[in-house]
């Protein structure tokens, strides 16, 4: 369910676990935050939501049947489109270390094994959603002041033809008035 905070989307968090109780583990652990929690059961599904939805972090488990969480974070790295979520790997298998430094060549930004803390999950969850919050407002600002630049141009070419307007039957007064219309155009979003 895709709500609202602040006119903004709510974040999403992509879970990826082969087993259902550890996906409602995650729900649990992560409720109270306000994120949107999408538990998918296998890479595969989670690269097809990938293909639609965007995310604020993917929390991959790393030992998978089928396409594990390294084959899946391959993937998910490689796309133009998701390389830049932050993949944290959660695991049981805490007896190699070999797995953390793959899960790390992968891609991930984090390696827990379980049992972990929920609230340190929580408190990494938290940092990662605060910074995509971050990125989407900073993307809207930026296109908003493109449009006020496109505003500020369209008005300056107004000015600059004027003359040629003047000689066209249009008076200064119908080009002042075309001027201030296209201001208020882009006013609108960008005074609030």
């Amino acid at each position: 369910m895709t709500g609202s905070m602040g006119g903004a989307r709510t974040p999403k968090v992509l879970a990826v676990d082969d087993r259902p109780e550890n996906l409602l583990a995650l729900q649990a652990i992560l409720q109270g935050l306000q994120v949107e929690v999408v538990g998918v059961g296998s890479g595969d599904e989670a690269l097809k939501r990938l293909l639609v939805d965007d995310y604020a972090v993917i929390l991959l488990d790393a030992l998978m049947p089928g396409m594990d969480g390294f084959e899946t974070a391959g993937h998910i790295k490689r796309r133009q489109r998701t390389q830049h979520i932050p993949i944290v790997f959660l695991t049981a298998m805490d007896t190699d270390s070999h797995l953390a430094f793959r899960g790390y060549q992968a891609g991930a930004v984090d390696y827990i094994t379980k049992p972990f803390d929920p609230w340190i999950l929580r408190a990494k969850v938290s940092v990662f959603v605060d910074l995509w919050t971050l990125h989407v407002d900073l993307a809207e600002r930026a296109a908003e002041c493109d449009d006020l630049r496109a505003a500020v141009d369209d008005a300056s070419s107004l000015l600059a033809d004027a003359d040629t307007a003047a000689g066209a039957g249009l008076g200064l007064s119908e080009i002042v008035s075309r001027t201030r219309a296209r201001l208020r155009q882009v006013r609108a979003p960008v005074g609030r």
